[in-house]
This record gives C-alpha cells, structure tokens and sequence, in this order.
C-alpha cells in the first residue's frame, strides 16, 4: 500500500522579476488569470486532487497570499447587506489548518524552498506545486499524477514534451521505458547545455516525491545558477527509489513571463463560457 498524499508544498518566496514592476509590492502568485489569482488555480488544483494541508513557503512581502484565504468579515458585510451571494468567495476561503506557511529566508533556489518545509512534511510523501505554471486540464495535472502514484508508488513527477531548442531552459529527464503516458526515469538533469539534453521531456513543476528527497537536501548542495535544485536531489534517488515521468494530458502556461501570463489568460478566458463570446469577438475584430 502507498501512504496516500496529504500534503503539498507551494514554493511562493520568489520575486517574480521577469513581471516587474506589477510584481514590485504584488506577489506574482496574487496576479490574476481572468477573476482569480494564479494561487487559487493551484490551490484548486490540489484540491481536486485529494490534498489536505497546503504549506506555503513564503518570503517578506508575501502576507497577500495567505490574506488572500482569510475570511473578508467586512466585504462579506457589505455584500449581505446588498443582497449579493457570497458563493463566489467560497474558494478563496481556506479551512482551519488547510494553510500553514513558512518562512524561506534568503533565495536560495527551489530545492532549498522544499526543505524549508522538511519539519511540516514529516515522514510523508509529499506534492510541490509552482502556482507560476498554469496546468489545465481534465482532470488536473495533480489529480492525474496521484492516479500514476496509486498505480506505481515512489517518485511521480509531471512530464511535457518540448522543441529539443528549449530543453536548456528546464529540468529534463533522461527517460527508461515507457507504457503509455507513464515513463520510467534513469536520470535527470537541469538546465543541460543546448545539444546535451537526453530528451525532450521537461519538469513543468508539479511532483509527488517521497520524504527521501529531503534528507538529500540536507546536504544543501549548490547546482545550476549557484541555486541548491530539487531536480538534483531527485536525480541522486533515482536508481534507489522507483522514479516515473507522467506526460500531463492538459495545457501548460509559463505566468511567470509578460507573454505567458498574456496568453494565459487568453486560454483560460476561452474556456469560460460567461468570458469567451467577448474574447472571440474582440479577437475577430483585431
């Protein structure tokens, strides 16, 4: 029997440069892809897939986030009062004890953000999910990974195909055998020097690892860019513990970039039916 996931770990401690100046006193994680913010997609997201208890590894600056899932006593007031539902605050309201933060003092990279959160976590096996990757799909990209982790147990981390031009920008596995989406993993490498990746499958940012992951951060060892990588520490379990890449069925959108953010929202406010007759016709007329 695998130990069910409880738990998920939400590295938000970044300073979102590549959006400055929106993100100079806004978290990118609190900018919005139509009406809500890229937090609560993540948050839904794991959610949907079972998660109990989101831990939020937070910096200064980022008290926004956890506000965010606090009760609006004076908002709801005022919308009673007017006699407008409060159905649509209902996400945004967090359960007593589903959120805890803690603190990642300096920006050392995200393998030192997980471990940030090693007390919390325990002896359990455990999701990371980075909110400045859009993943939609149905179901979605965690809840598809919790159903390989079901099947195989272990380390179950999202894969996504990209052009062999790109694969010097992400993490990369280097893959074994494959069925179907589930592909076996022999090794992992981030960011390799262009014309060096073993494949073209990339780490967009979702995982299901187990607490092995931290005592190999422990070490706090420094990788690429000087940064201490969650994708080095999996790379050195990898051969001790089983490790599958699962292909997300579903789309993915780089927020963290002008562009990507754009074209996020875009994506998404297509796939609303109350938002997409406006975006459809705006777009024919450009």
């Amino acid at each position: 029997m695998n130990k069910r996931v409880r738990k998920a770990i939400f590295p938000v401690a970044g300073l979102g440069t590549r959006l400055l100046p929106a993100t100079k006193s806004m978290p990118k994680e609190m900018l919005t892809i139509v009406d809500r913010p890229l937090i609560q997609y993540a948050v839904d997201e794991a959610r949907e897939a079972g998660i109990e208890q989101m831990i939020f590894v937070t910096g200064r600056g980022k008290s926004s986030l956890v506000d965010y899932f606090d009760t609006a006593y004076e908002l709801e007031a005022v919308m009673r009062e007017k006699g407008k539902s409060l159905d649509v605050l209902e996400p945004s309201r967090a359960g007593f004890g589903e959120i805890v933060t803690v603190r990642q003092q300096e920006p050392l990279g995200l393998g030192h953000a997980v471990w940030c959160a090693r007390h919390i976590v325990g002896d359990e096996p455990f999701a990371v999910l980075l909110p400045d990757e859009l993943m939609l799909g149905k179901p979605n990209c965690l809840a598809q990974l919790v159903a390989a982790y079901e099947k195989v147990g272990g380390n179950v981390v999202a894969a996504l195909e990209v052009p062999a031009s790109e694969t010097h920008k992400y993490g990369v596995i280097d893959p074994g055998q494959s069925e179907g989406r589930l592909t076996e993993i022999l090794g992992m490498i981030e960011k390799p020097a262009a014309g060096t990746a073993p494949s073209n499958l990339m780490l967009p940012g979702r995982y299901i690892l187990q607490p092995d992951v931290m005592r190999q951060l422990d070490a706090q060892e420094r990788g690429a860019g000087g940064e201490i990588q969650l994708t080095d520490a999996m790379a050195r379990l990898v051969g001790k513990q089983p490790f599958h890449a699962w292909t997300f069925e579903g789309a993915r959108y780089d927020c963290g970039s002008a562009s990507g953010f754009v074209i996020a929202n875009l994506a998404a406010a297509l796939d609303r039916s109350d938002v997409a007759p406006n975006i459809r016709d705006f777009l024919q007329q450009l």
